[in-house]
C-alpha cells in the first residue's frame, strides 16, 4: 500500500466520526454561553474564539485546503496570527446569530468534504499552518483546535468538552506531529498517555503510523497526564514545567522526545511544541533550546 500516512490509513469514516463530533460538541457549548464574556485568552471574548473558527465570505478555510490539495500542496505556509487578526477585525461586531451561523458553515463545509470529495484527496498534501501534510490529517486537526478552544470556553461559563472530544484532540495532535516528523525524515515515536488510554505515532522510512493505546501502556518516549492537561500543555495554555514538578505530568524517555526537536525548530508554532520544549528544559535547564510556544490557534 506504499508508505503509511497516519490516521489517513484508518480511512475517512474514522476521521469523520471524530472531527464532526468535535464540531457538534463545540457548537453546543458556543450556543450556551454569552459571547460577550471575556475568556482566559488575553483580548479574546467567547466572540473572538468563535469568530475565528467560523466560515465567512472572506474566510473559507476548508475550501482553501481543498484547493491547495488539488494544486499539489504548493505555496507559502499561512501566518495563523495574521489570519486570525484579519478575520476577527472583519467580524468582531457580528451578531450572535451570525457568529453561530459561521460555526455551522465551517462544520458543514467539513462534512461536505468528507461526504462528497474524492477519497484520493485525503492523502494529497495541502499547505496548512504547520506545513505540507495530507489533507485528511489537517481535517482531523480541527478536532485538536476544537478541543483546545472548547477548554477555553470553560472560562466563559461553558461545560468542559466531552472526554471523547479530548481524545480526538490528542489523536489529531499525535497524527500531525507524526506527519511532520515523517516529512523531515525523523524516525522516532511518542505516546500521549492518559488514564483513559492514549495515542502513539511511529515515524519511519518517510511515513508514520498512529495507533490508539490502552490505559497503562507506556512503551518508549511519552508524556503522561490527564487528557485536558496534555492539551493545555500542548497548546501553551499552561506552562508544563510546574505541572511536571507537581507530578501532574510525567515525561518518559526524555532523550527519545528530544529526537523530535528539529520539528519545533522548523515549525516554531507547532501544536505540541511546549511538550517538546518541556523535554529540552528537563535536560538543559529552564533556558531550553526550542522555539516559541504555540499561541492562540
Amino acid at each position: 500500500m506504499g508508505r503509511h500516512q497516519g490516521m489517513a490509513d484508518a480511512g475517512r469514516d474514522a476521521v469523520a466520526g471524530r472531527v464532526l463530533s468535535a464540531w457538534d460538541a463545540f457548537i453546543e457549548r458556543a450556543e450556551s454561553v454569552d459571547l460577550g464574556r471575556p475568556s482566559r485568552l488575553s483580548g479574546w471574548r467567547a466572540q473572538e474564539i468563535c469568530v475565528h473558527l467560523g466560515c465567512w465570505d472572506d474566510h473559507t478555510p476548508m475550501a482553501d485546503l481543498v484547493a491547495s490539495a488539488r494544486a499539489g500542496g504548493t505555496g507559502a505556509v499561512p501566518d495563523v496570527d495574521a489570519t486570525n487578526a484579519r478575520v476577527i477585525a472583519a467580524h468582531r461586531d457580528a451578531s450572535r446569530d451570525e457568529v453561530l451561523a459561521g460555526l455551522h458553515r465551517n462544520r458543514e463545509a467539513t462534512a461536505r468534504y468528507l461526504a462528497d470529495e474524492p477519497q484520493e484527496l485525503d492523502t494529497a498534501p495541502t499547505v496548512s499552518v504547520v506545513g505540507r501534510i495530507p489533507l485528511l490529517s489537517v481535517v482531523l486537526g480541527q478536532a485538536y483546535e476544537l478541543a483546545v478552544h472548547g477548554l477555553d470556553l470553560v472560562s466563559c461559563g461553558a461545560a468542559p468538552p466531552p472526554p471523547e472530544v479530548l481524545q480526538s484532540g490528542l489523536a489529531a495532535l499525535t497524527d500531525v506531529t507524526g506527519g511532520l516528523a515523517a516529512s523531515m525524515s525523523i524516525d522516532g515515536e511518542v505516546t500521549l498517555a492518559t488514564p483513559d488510554g492514549g495515542w502513539t505515532f511511529v515515524s519511519a522510512s518517510g511515513g508514520w503510523t498512529v495507533q490508539q493505546v490502552a490505559a497503562g501502556r507506556i512503551d518508549g518516549p511519552a508524556v503522561e497526564g490527564p487528557a485536558d492537561l496534555l492539551l493545555e500543555a500542548a497548546s501553551g495554555r499552561i506552562n508544563p514545567v510546574p505541572a511536571v514538578a507537581r507530578r501532574k505530568l510525567k515525561v518518559h524517555d526524555v532523550g527519545g522526545l528530544l529526537q523530535l526537536a528539529p520539528i519545533v525548530q522548523a515549525v516554531p508554532g507547532i501544536p505540541g511544541g511546549p511538550i517538546l520544549q518541556l523535554a529540552a528544559r528537563t535536560v538543559g535547564g529552564a533556558g531550553g533550546m526550542l522555539g516559541r510556544l504555540f499561541r492562540k490557534g
